[in-house]
């Protein structure tokens, strides 16, 4: 037997035969390990396939289930879709109904609402014809208050609407001329006097413009002055031109066209109104007028009915002497009739008298006469 050399690795001696045997050892390990896996994963392979197999036979188990429930339900769905479409035609119809039930009450009420619409256009045409109107009177108006003569007129006719509407045509007299040559606005004839009350509606109105437009205190201070200095000229104008003795009277009214510069004076010229009152001229305004007016009025028809009342009892004395007349007549008349009640009690028992007769001949019974007209008995009268 050959022996082969031994081998040494880092000093330690191997037998080659050792190491043939390991490694054949090692080969037959390695190759039975392969032969198990090749066994382990043909099994795996047998297995996956079985596997395969039961499933594809479940899913066509399920399949077939699913068919069977899928047919169930598409039966189903067939029955419960033609309910629904029954349901939904119903619905439909009864929706429909609605609707046009609906539509028509909508229909009637946009009508009505569109008929009021038309009213209420209506109105608001009228309405704005009238502001349209109205914003062109306001700018005649303002024409006319930037006009001194319109202006002046305009207070004038505001003073004669007021008179007119209050007083009798016979008591008052518009620009009438006096004995001196002067014309007042309005001469009013107060009863038991000749002398007529003077009314004047030449207010300046320039000076009161200039105050509202005033910008600054400086020309508020001017304006004012201006104020004091046109209308005091004006107060000595009136008192010096209309104070005529015996033909006008003591008191005369400067007729003021505006409210608000009536208050103005009031308020912030009390030193004009009381040179006013120094010259018995006093400051009115269309309300102060009108109130004044009114009571001249009742003055007059006080007056006036002062002056029927002696007429009036004249007539009923008048009147009572008529009744005292009448009452003599009758009292003649009576004994007349007195006289004349015996003669009609005899002509009323002659009536008597000739009713009865009347009737008993009413009452008689005659006989028939014969044809030839010749009585019975040779009697020529009828026999009773």
């Amino acid at each position: 037997m050959v022996e082969l050399p031994s081998w040494q690795v880092n000093g330690i001696a191997i037998d080659p035969l050792v190491v043939f045997a390991v490694i054949a050892g090692l080969a037959v390990a390695v190759l039975l390990a392969l032969v198990l896996l090749v066994w382990r994963n043909g099994r795996i392979r047998a297995s996956e396939a079985a596997q395969r197999q039961a499933e594809a036979r479940l899913m066509e188990l399920e399949l077939a289930a699913l068919k069977g429930q899928l047919h169930g339900i598409s039966e189903l769905a067939g029955a419960n879709q033609s309910e629904l479409s029954r349901a939904l035609h119903e619905r439909l119809d009864r929706v429909s109904q609605t609707v046009g039930v609906n539509l028509d009450e909508t229909a009637r009420r946009t009508a009505e609402h569109l008929a009021r619409l038309n009213e209420r256009l209506a109105v608001i045409d009228t309405a704005q014809r009238n502001i349209t109107e109205l914003s062109t009177q306001v700018v005649s108006l303002q024409d006319i208050l930037a006009n001194k003569q319109q202006r002046g007129a305009f207070g004038q006719l505001r003073m004669e609407t007021i008179i007119q509407d209050a007083l009798p045509k016979d008591s008052y007299r518009f620009q009438p001329t006096l004995s001196n040559g002067k014309r007042p606005d309005c001469l009013i004839q107060l009863p038991g006097s000749d002398a007529g009350l003077v009314v004047d509606a030449k207010f300046p109105l320039e000076a009161f413009e200039a105050l509202r437009a005033a910008a600054d205190e400086a020309a508020r201070k001017e304006a004012a002055r201006r104020v004091r200095t046109d209308v005091g000229r004006h107060i000595d104008e009136i008192a010096a031109k209309y104070a005529v003795p015996g033909e006008t009277q003591d008191s005369m009214l400067m007729f003021v066209p505006s409210e608000s510069i009536y208050a103005d004076l009031h308020e912030h010229f009390p030193d004009l109104l009381q040179k006013a009152h120094r010259v018995r001229l006093f400051i009115v305004s269309p309300n102060m007028l009108m109130l004044a007016v009114q009571t001249m009025q009742a003055i007059m028809k006080d007056v006036r009915m002062r002056e029927q009342a002696g007429i009036i009892q004249l007539e009923v004395g008048l009147l009572l002497t008529d009744v005292n007349r009448l009452k003599e007549r009758v009292l003649e008349f009576q004994k007349h009739f007195g006289l004349l009640g015996g003669d009609m009690e005899k002509i009323l028992t002659s009536t008597d008298k000739i009713a009865s007769r009347g009737r008993r001949i009413e009452g008689l019974e005659f006989e028939q006469r014969p044809p030839d007209g010749v009585a019975q008995n040779g009697d020529e009268r009828p026999r009773l």
